[in-house]
């Protein structure tokens, strides 16, 4: 999730554990190691575009790291505070604004390695947005109320409005997997597989993108106190001999590719005008397959030549629009 979250959340579970003659830098401790294993977008490459999404989200997010995340940020702060804290409260503070990092990070659809190194799944619970206002605003509200008044009950608070938040999330999720199912039943489609992700900073507004065969089908579900949809696109599944035959068996493009498909777990699709194998499960408007992000193929390369990352992140007017009317129920009108 974004950073305010990340640091958010960390500093209401630190606090928890705080007294009231040391939350203030008990929740500082939390919110900074809420934000620590990030640290994992400094590892990069100017040359290869997926060395920075293969490590994001990795190690630094797992929770066998966990221990030695908290103990990194612990052997940083301590000498800062060590007058007036013990190295174990500043470790536990550490441990417990650090475990909630990843946990948050994999309720997202980005993806989160939360069993490195034991398994490379990337784990996606979607039942929340990578950006969600109002799940944040409440839980910094009730940190800094009680950072104000040195009242840890608040911090209880804030705890509870998460995990209700995040159950909610889940209980969304299963209301519109129903209509999705339904809606592809009635096109006479067998789903192979089906996921969705909530939208841009809510719970009632969601994506859904299945597989039929060889296509992709992307529809957006709205679902609040009934539940109805809004007809979407499809798009080919990503297929080398279909979309780019000439692309060499063993260049570096086609190992690229085949990183990309684990990143995007397996949701490729292709762009002819832009020669982009794309990542459908993100577009700005939840019925469309228009990318954010893609790598750019390039069949003329040499064989040791990277693909080319491109993205993109302009929402224009009219799908700004698009999107407002979906949310609030101006279309998505029909229901089962």
């Amino acid at each position: 999730m974004d950073p305010i979250s990340q640091g958010t959340v960390g500093a209401a579970f630190a606090q928890s554990t705080a007294n009231k003659n040391n939350i203030i830098k008990i929740g500082i401790i939390g919110f900074l190691a809420g934000l620590a294993p990030d640290l994992d977008v400094f590892i990069r490459s100017s040359t290869d575009p997926m060395l920075s999404l293969e490590y994001h989200r990795q190690f630094t997010h797992s929770l066998f790291f966990i221990p030695f995340g908290a103990l990194i940020v612990t052997l940083v702060i301590f000498p800062l505070v060590k007058k007036s804290l013990s190295l174990k409260t500043v470790y536990v503070a550490s441990f417990f604004g650090y475990t909630t990092h990843g946990f948050l990070d994999a309720c997202t659809s980005y993806g989160t390695l939360l069993f490195w190194p034991f398994s490379n799944e990337r784990v996606t619970w979607n039942n929340i947005s990578v950006v969600d206002p109002i799940f944040t605003i409440p839980v910094l509200v009730l940190v800094a109320t009680a950072i104000i008044t040195r009242k840890l009950l608040f911090s209880f608070f804030a705890i509870g409005w998460m995990t209700f938040y995040l159950l909610l999330g889940f209980v969304q999720y299963e209301r519109a997997f129903l209509v999705a199912n339904d809606l592809a039943n009635s096109r006479g489609h067998t789903p192979e597989r089906l996921t969705l992700k909530p939208s841009f900073g809510n719970l009632i507004l969601w994506k859904s993108i299945y597989q039929y065969e060889e296509n992709f089908h992307v529809d957006a579900i709205r679902t609040a106190l009934s539940s109805t949809w809004c007809l979407g696109e499809s798009i080919r599944m990503f297929d080398y001999q279909y979309h780019l035959p000439n692309l060499d068996i063993d260049s570096q493009q086609r190992k690229d590719i085949e990183r990309f498909r684990w990143f995007s777990q397996d949701y490729l699709g292709f762009d002819y005008e832009k020669s982009l194998v794309t990542d459908v499960r993100y577009s700005m408007v939840p019925n469309q397959i228009a990318p954010m992000w893609g790598l750019v193929i390039d069949v003329q390369k040499s064989k040791n030549e990277h693909a080319t990352w491109w993205t993109s992140r302009t929402l224009e007017q009219s799908q700004l629009d698009m999107f407002k009317d979906m949310l609030i129920g101006k279309t998505c009108r029909k229901s089962f």
